[in-house]
């Protein structure tokens, strides 16, 4: 199978992709989809929902958006589609009529020790979780039916949990799903170890068989969209997903970076821009400036005097500190 173009993704990142940083991405290079950091299903079902929702939050500029859930009640799953399908979900977010998600992606791989103790994301990768990882597959699917338009459903995952296990890809392929991203890596290994995309390739030979309209990803140690175009042409991929190299290159989806080239200046105004919109879209309430922090690395490196700049940055307490630095930054420049 050969590919004129694999799609290109940004990767789902709890504390990472909220709307802010996607909307700062779809003005640097734009991916050709996006994901929501992932959400609790359970917790959305619950007296907790106002507070959930904030993650699902977009605008119009972030499109296409595939919203990532995970949680632990097929019934939940199912609600959560249903309102994705029938539009309700987006008019509660403020959404303008005709703007929705563009699908909903199952969690079955973060392999956070809270999560899988629970039963959840990576753990349901078990042999002994599988049935209930079918039955939220099948609820969420019959949710998404809500829709006029057939809206994609999709699953993320690893290579196994302790150890490779192609029959739960086989699994998942059974099931006829519109994509299958695959983290080269099993549970076990976290991030330990480098990405194993010729096990990712198998997985492809497993869809050719059994499932031949589902759409594979790769994910895993992408640092550039040269490197994702090769790896997409050697494993026969549909779609590369790009996680933590976005971390070293803000235009890590654009043909040509220009992130090499600029300046001190010029990469000062782009974190600058960042916290403005951080400010405008959630004050100083929703999230601790810490948050936000974690992003001076993306932003405030490769020039003389980054790490100083970052110390200082990293120790603000609110955005009007950030900002009120960062203009001094400018200003003494």
């Amino acid at each position: 199978m050969t590919h004129q173009q694999p799609l290109f993704i940004l990767a789902p990142m709890d504390e990472v992709t909220d709307t802010v940083f996607r909307q700062i991405i779809a003005s640097t290079a734009k991916p050709d989809l996006f994901f929501t950091e992932f959400v609790n299903v359970d917790g959305l079902n619950s007296p907790g929902r106002e507070k959930l929702l904030p993650k699902l939050r977009f605008t119009a500029s972030e499109q296409p958006l595939i919203a990532q859930v995970w949680g632990k009640k097929p019934e939940n799953f199912y609600l959560f589609c249903q309102q994705v399908a029938d539009g309700s979900l987006a008019k509660e977010l403020g959404l303008p009529a005709g703007v929705n998600f563009a699908g909903v992606d199952l969690n079955m791989g973060c392999p956070a020790k809270s999560e899988v103790q629970n039963g959840t994301c990576a753990a349901l990768i078990k042999p002994e979780n599988r049935e209930l990882a079918l039955a939220i597959i099948r609820a969420s699917r019959e949710g998404l039916a809500a829709s006029p338009t057939p809206l994609p459903l999709s699953v993320k995952t690893r290579l196994g949990f302790s150890d490779v296990d192609f029959t739960w890809h086989k699994a998942l392929l059974s099931e006829k799903l519109n994509m299958l991203t695959i983290h080269g890596r099993t549970r076990k290994q976290m991030s330990k170890v480098p990405a194993d995309w010729s096990l990712i390739g198998e997985v492809v030979k497993l869809r050719d068989s059994l499932s031949p309209a589902t759409k594979i990803v790769g994910n895993g140690d992408v640092m550039s969209k040269d490197q994702g175009r090769q790896l997409a042409e050697q494993y026969g991929l549909d779609g590369i997903m790009i996680g933590r190299g976005i971390f070293s290159d803000p235009f890590v989806f654009a043909d040509a970076s220009p992130w090499e080239a600029m300046t001190r200046q010029e990469r000062i105004a782009l974190y600058t821009r960042h916290v403005q919109l951080y400010q405008q879209t959630w004050g100083d309430s929703y999230r601790p400036v810490r948050v936000l922090n974690k992003f001076c690395k993306v932003y405030i490196n490769g020039f003389d005097g980054a790490k100083e700049l970052r110390e200082q940055l990293m120790a603000a307490t609110s955005t009007a500190q950030l900002l009120s630095l960062l203009d001094q930054t400018k200003q003494s420049a």
